[in-house]
């Protein structure tokens, strides 16, 4: 089966963690490839989908939400599955508690009725570079620190679940 891990980045940690995803569910014996949203030419020539995007504003990138829009019905009959990488690992105390909280958000800002098998929120990179001085300012007076938030054990576990549910047994 040919899985599509398709994603939406800003900075690149989201296409990143989509490697380490196709990776993974390669090694699993699924012929899996990461590939920008943007530059998926053929939805329908996929068995399976792990799609993830960047959030701003809690909300994945506008080419995450165009590709969910565009291709409904060919997700609609095929297991899908969803990430999310956002800041919840850079923030602490009760930001951090706070985290959670956006996961419904961001599901119901994407378009139509998109039926998945599980949603992960997962930290990725945040850099002084990434941030405009004001962000960098407020993001420094919530307690939030710059640094590589990626969770490799969390991402390689949820990978082998997926592959679980797709490699017939």
């Amino acid at each position: 089966m040919r899985v599509l891990v398709g994603y939406a980045t800003a900075h690149g940690s989201t296409r990143e963690i989509a490697e380490r995803l196709a990776a993974r569910l390669g090694a699993a014996g699924l012929k899996a490839e990461a590939r920008a949203l943007e530059a998926v030419d053929d939805a329908d020539a996929y068995g399976a989908f792990v799609l993830g995007s960047a959030v701003h504003g809690q909300a994945w990138l506008d080419t995450a939400r165009d590709f969910v829009r565009d291709h409904a019905d060919v997700l609609a009959s095929r297991p899908v599955w969803i990430f999310s990488v956002g800041m919840p690992g850079a923030l602490r105390g009760p930001w951090r508690r706070m985290a959670a909280e956006e996961i419904p958000v961001i599901v119901e800002a994407l378009p139509g009725d998109l039926s998945y098998r599980d949603h992960r929120l997962f930290s990725g990179v945040v850099s002084r570079t990434q941030l405009p001085r004001t962000g960098r300012f407020l993001f420094h007076l919530v307690g939030g620190r710059f640094g590589d938030y990626r969770d490799w054990d969390a991402i390689d576990a949820w990978a082998a679940g997926i592959a679980a549910e797709l490699t017939p047994t």
